[in-house]
């Protein structure tokens, strides 16, 4: 098989090209600079190739999208943040809509900040979509991949758990000298899913043909900030009594600060009734594997 990704070089877009060519497939990267990546397992192209590329693929992969947590939510932060997601899903899916043998399934990338903060409330693939910036950015992201003329999935994910980058990565050091903990009370719901969990959810909804629309690409047991701080202190053999204070964050990423300090309870219960069984569906045995 021979795919197409846009976003090959970010942390899931690398774990996904690794796996694929693993298992003996061709990747083909989408970059604004494919001369300052070389050529490895994967086969670098610029946009501009896109039309011709797409017409030799079997399915096509869209992770393009600058970090939501990596700068301040400025206005042109913002813009950066839409054009980055939506801009090169709706170049893609014109390339699709324009192939005389387009590829036979888009799995476009969105994120559970399509649902909003929420409380205690368990959501799944059905809940409405929420109202922030975030949200909007999500459903507009989905609607410009739900374009295509073929089958499409888009696929919510949740915070990626990776030593290779992330949110973990970053967490590690506080931790490790007894200065982790929770962020504020630690009563917000947090979503997270493994890496090798993303991509797999992602090659089933590449390889399996009923599986369309949205789905949820979190692990099966979201736990709260201060029960996911008390996991990863358990993990590293630390306490996780030093919170976090709300404003700190603030401070740092303006608005953007939300998508640390609420949450939603996300359930992949599609994903799921798919046939898709985690490999990791619990915080232990997921950080287990990750700091071991």
């Amino acid at each position: 098989m021979q795919l197409l990704i846009t976003g090959a070089s970010g942390l899931v877009g690398t774990a996904l090209s690794r796996a694929l060519h693993d298992r003996g497939d061709t990747v083909i990267g989408v970059s604004r600079r494919p001369e300052r990546l070389g050529q490895g397992m994967i086969r670098w192209i610029g946009w501009d190739d896109l039309p011709a590329a797409i017409e030799d693929v079997d399915a096509a992969v869209h992770l393009a999208g600058a970090g939501v947590a990596a700068k301040r939510w400025s206005a042109a932060r913002k813009r950066t943040l839409r054009e980055s997601r939506i801009d090169t899903a709706q170049q893609l899916v014109a390339a699709i809509n324009g192939a005389a043998n387009p590829p036979g399934v888009l799995v476009s990338a969105s994120a559970v900040g399509y649902y909003g903060p929420h409380g205690d409330e368990e959501l799944d693939e059905d809940s409405p979509a929420g109202s922030d910036f975030l949200a909007t950015l999500c459903r507009d992201w989905e609607a410009a991949a739900a374009a295509a003329g073929c089958r499409v999935v888009r696929a919510r994910i949740g915070v990626v758990l990776s030593r290779q980058g992330g949110a973990l990565p970053q967490m590690l050091l506080p931790f490790k000298l007894g200065l982790g903990g929770p962020i504020g009370r630690g009563r917000h719901w947090f979503s997270w899913v493994h890496v090798d969990d993303v991509v797999g959810a992602l090659l089933h909804a590449v390889d399996d043909a009923s599986v369309r629309d949205a789905i949820n690409v979190t692990a099966p047991a979201p736990l709260t900030n201060m029960d996911f701080s008390k996991a990863l202190g358990r993990a590293l053999h630390r306490p996780a009594l030093v919170p976090v204070p709300p404003l700190l964050l603030e401070l740092r990423f303006g608005e953007g600060a939300a998508i640390l300090t609420a949450g939603q309870r996300v359930i992949p219960r599609r994903t799921v009734a798919s046939g898709y069984q985690f490999q990791y569906g619990q915080i232990d045995e997921a950080l287990a594997n990750l700091l071991a």
